[in-house]
Order: structure tokens, then C-alpha cells, then sequence
């Protein structure tokens, strides 16, 4: 093997430990939490690249419903993220907070997702959504 190639492999092993190692961390944390204030917050939230807390309406089957608030995310940890409610959520309404990412919309820096599409989207690892469930109180 060159020079070039070991350095090269090298390289790879690292970066791909790192892409997975960053992303085994993602998550949010809430708590549940008064809303009459018209916002929903997450204590923390680590991000593996710039992106969105993306608030969605869920019931007992734990399925995303219509988005309902939003909120920019730096990469890395965010703390004490309020994402201001478009509607109003009732006292015991469960709301998703997920992650999603800033990826295949127009335009950088805009909240473009619609439920069901692809630009701005939900972010999953391993298949599985990166979220927590909160209740209204």
C-alpha cells in the first residue's frame, strides 16, 4: 500500500467514526410544560448539522401531525429552544418536538416543510425519529 492510500484509508475510517459518532448523540429533551404563553420549549437539543425544532401535533399513536411551531437549530448542543405555536394547543394536547434538518429546500435559512415532503425534513437514525413527546399542561 502507498503512502497516499494508508493516509487516505486513514482518513475515511476517521471521518466515517466521526459521522457516526455525532450522530448517535442526536436528541431532544423536554419536559411537560405550560403553553398558554403561546411557545413550546426544549431544554436541549443536539443537532449534527444546522437545522430545525420542528413542533408537531401527535396523539396515542405517536404519528407526526400538522407542524405547529418551529424553531432554527445551530449544529452542535442547543439549549432552551422556543419554538412560537402558530395555533393554539389545549391543556393536555401532546406535542412532538423533532428534529429536521436544513436539506433540499430552496433556500437556506427558510422553514420549507410541508408535512410529508422531503425539503427541510425530519432527521432519523438508524430509522427512527429523532424526538420527544411532551404534554400541554
Amino acid at each position: 500500500m502507498t503512502k497516499f492510500t494508508m493516509i487516505a484509508a486513514a482518513a475515511m475510517t476517521f471521518a466515517t467514526s466521526a459521522f457516526a459518532a455525532a450522530h448517535s448523540e442526536l436528541g431532544v429533551e423536554a419536559m411537560d410544560q405550560d403553553v398558554s404563553g403561546g411557545t413550546v420549549t426544549a431544554d436541549a437539543i443536539t443537532a449534527g448539522a444546522n437545522g430545525w425544532l420542528v413542533v408537531h401535533r401527535t396523539d396515542a399513536e405517536m404519528k407526526p401531525g400538522p407542524v405547529v411551531g418551529h424553531a432554527p437549530l445551530k449544529e452542535g448542543m442547543n439549549t432552551d429552544v422556543s419554538a412560537i405555536l402558530t395555533e393554539p394547543v389545549a391543556s393536555g394536547e401532546m406535542l412532538m418536538l423533532m428534529l429536521h434538518a436544513e436539506d433540499g429546500g430552496m433556500e437556506t435559512g427558510i422553514f420549507e416543510y410541508t408535512l410529508g415532503a422531503s425539503e427541510d425534513g425530519p432527521v432519523r437514525v438508524e430509522g427512527d425519529l429523532v424526538m420527544t413527546v411532551v404534554t400541554a399542561e
